[in-house]
């Protein structure tokens, strides 16, 4: 059925680009607990994170300002695709018979095609200012390591990226858009780093994981005088610089006399659901806004840090080389089955978040991934977008409450980020055809098990401060 007379799109010209980022951490309900040293268990100062990160973003991670501004450097690479559009999703409201309006940010307009680059810019742009030559990172699906050999490209700095053996072999044209920018893959674990090869030793053929890659990232920054480390998602300044996306849509809504009752985001660390849910969280806490939206993350069943995991302290990577943060997680050591949303296969999730779930302020489900990909190929027959397996888990949320309001005869708004599409991910959506992907479920027991690992783990000294 056609729809006629109704508006579909709506965008804001370059000069209404947000000219601060959105920083939560003033807002908390509570003070966020101090990432601590992996050694001595002490709360991190800024001479420790030195060796790994630029003092620029050091200060922004710790930064107790709410606005911080966005420089006119990162501003005028930003209008490559930024305003992003807010498109209401019509035939899929259609299709489903919903009184639900249902609204998405669409982030796959940007060059790599994901809300990535939003922080790979900014991180970039901090590293060249402090004569940084080169930056490596970890990628799950490839996104994040697209969006970094991009950012890196626009500033003539180098990036090595560690991207996660299962991926690297499922999703094989990241790797060659990450080469095409410039950036060096290397399908982790490798036998480049002393934490890899470890991990090599007793299990020749590990898959990998983020946790993994990560610890490769640290430890070849960490070794290399002129070299950074760069984080795609988890830490805070991460995700402020996400909160773009959430400040343009407050905007755009605002021209449409609408607000979200509900607002819908995928989690693997958290940045694209930071990116989009925090302006809003930022109106409910201030109450600037006379509606209060609720704000759901969504996860897979196959690895269910917010939905299964515990908020306690561990380490962001596998190897146990970076700070120790408190955080809701499935424990370091976990490996996560091989599904096909890469960039959701991550042990924890970012502290801000972690923390406004554990007050009860942030609502948390998971999907299996043959569900999620049914949801992405209903979003595609009605809107004709293939989005990425991530995004996918948040049309599944999606479809779900719209569903759900028809059931109730009641009039709702849904908002959601539509973070990137997939056209990269054609072979995911192919096996999914062919009936060849498993429910991945990771086994409660099993998370259990890893989580007494990280408790028992954890040293005398550490545990004194925690």
């Amino acid at each position: 059925m056609i729809v006629i007379d109704m508006k579909y799109k709506y965008y804001l010209e370059e000069e209404e680009i947000p000219k601060q980022w959105y920083n939560i951490l003033p807002d908390l309900p509570k003070p966020l607990p101090p990432p601590l040293h992996p050694v001595t268990g002490k709360p991190l100062t800024v001479k420790d994170l030195e060796p790994i990160f630029p003092k620029s973003l050091i200060l922004q991670e710790m930064s107790s300002n709410r606005w911080i501004p966005i420089p006119d450097e990162v501003l005028e690479i930003y209008k490559l695709w930024r305003p992003t559009p807010l498109i209401r999703a019509i035939r899929l409201e259609k299709f489903l018979g919903t009184p639900a309006k249902i609204y998405y940010k669409y982030e796959g307009v940007s060059p790599p095609g994901s809300h990535k680059p939003n922080t790979a810019v900014a991180q970039a742009y901090y590293n060249f200012k402090e004569g940084v030559k080169r930056l490596t990172t970890e990628t799950g699906a490839g996104q994040w390591g697209s969006a970094l050999a991009f950012s890196t490209m626009l500033f003539g700095l180098k990036a090595t990226i560690y991207m996660v053996k299962i991926s690297y072999e499922q999703k094989p044209y990241r790797k060659t858009l990450m080469q095409i920018w410039g950036g060096e893959v290397i399908p982790s674990p490798s036998s480049r780093t002393e934490s890899g090869k470890k991990i090599l030793e007793k299990d020749p053929d590990n898959p990998g994981s983020l946790g993994i890659a990560i610890s490769e990232a640290v430890e070849d920054a960490a070794k290399n005088v002129d070299t950074k480390y760069s984080l795609g998602s988890v830490l805070n300044h991460v995700l402020l610089h996400q909160t773009i996306i959430g400040q343009e849509a407050l905007k755009q809504l605002e021209s449409i006399n609408e607000y979200p009752d509900i607002v819908i985001g995928c989690v693997g660390g958290g940045s694209n659901f930071a990116g989009l849910a925090y302006p809003f969280y930022y109106m409910n806490s201030s109450k600037k806004s006379d509606k209060k939206a609720r704000l759901l993350a969504v996860e897979p069943k196959a690895c269910p840090s917010m939905t299964k995991g515990e908020y306690l302290y561990d380490f962001g990577d596998t190897a146990g080389l970076t700070p120790l943060v408190k955080m809701y997680t499935l424990g370091h050591n976990f490996i996560p089955p091989p599904i096909h949303a890469g960039g959701l296969r991550y042990h924890g999730a970012a502290p801000s978040l972690s923390l406004l779930k554990s007050e009860g302020i942030v609502e948390s489900v998971a999907y299996n991934q043959v569900e999620v990909f049914t949801a992405a190929h209903i979003f595609a027959k009605t809107e004709g977008i293939v989005i990425a397996p991530e995004t996918a888990h948040a049309v599944k949320a999606v479809i779900d409450k719209a569903i759900e309001a028809k059931e109730k005869n009641k009039e709702i708004t849904i908002l959601f980020n539509l973070s990137g599409h997939g056209l990269l991910d054609l072979s995911s959506y192919e096996k999914y055809l062919k009936k060849e992907l498993l429910p991945y479920k990771y086994p409660e027991e099993k998370i259990r098990e890893n989580i007494e690992r990280v408790k028992e783990s954890l040293s005398e000294k550490i545990r004194k401060n925690i």
